[in-house]
């Protein structure tokens, strides 16, 4: 895991996120809200991706997502019982959770990267499965990249045979205008 992530920055992103975001069950923005009023607690919070592999952890949905509302983990136990988390929480004070926020471009919030810390009961074969998901996306964009610059070269060689000074300048124009964004 990565350098521990100080209570003042957890307790900015989660009132950045509160304003933000609606969240699909209200009995999360009172659990979310308490741990904002309880630094100890917060000491203790692991914001994280794949929460259920954690031994203590909760899953929150915001109402955007395509995702389960709430989760609570804890052992082998799973429950959708948003209390029982809250007297958990209260109860045990001194032990980890694992916080699962799932909202629209989570992967891509400056705010939410810098409260992130890496899952460490995440199981090796679920970091390859997303390395290699990851290089076939690649390799699935430079192929459909490729494909697109073969098609429109060839519809300039196309216009210019045919005479088609208007189509050849905006194939062209089109040409360089994507050759430009793949070099930013």
């Amino acid at each position: 895991m990565k350098a521990m992530v100080p209570v003042t920055a957890k307790k900015d992103f989660l009132r950045w996120f509160l304003k933000r975001y609606r969240l699909k069950r209200r009995e999360c923005v009172w659990i979310l809200n308490y741990l904002l009023s309880n630094e100890h607690l917060l000491t203790n919070v692991h914001f994280t991706d794949e929460a259920h592999h954690c031994p203590r952890a909760m899953i929150i949905s915001t109402t955007e997502v395509d995702s389960i509302p709430f989760r609570f983990y804890k052992g082998n136990l799973m429950t959708a019982d948003a209390e029982k988390s809250f007297h958990d929480l209260r109860l045990h004070p001194d032990e980890k959770m694992f916080i699962q926020l799932n909202f629209r471009d989570s992967n891509k919030c400056p705010e939410y990267a810098s409260v992130a810390e890496e899952n460490p009961y995440l199981p090796e074969d679920i970091l390859t499965k997303k390395r290699d998901q990851e290089i076939a996306e690649r390799l699935l964009e430079e192929s459909v990249t490729l494909m697109t610059n073969e098609m429109l070269l060839k519809r300039i060689d196309e216009a210019l045979d045919n005479g088609d000074r208007e189509l050849f300048i905006s194939l062209t124009a089109l040409l360089n205008e994507m050759k430009k964004d793949k070099n930013q």
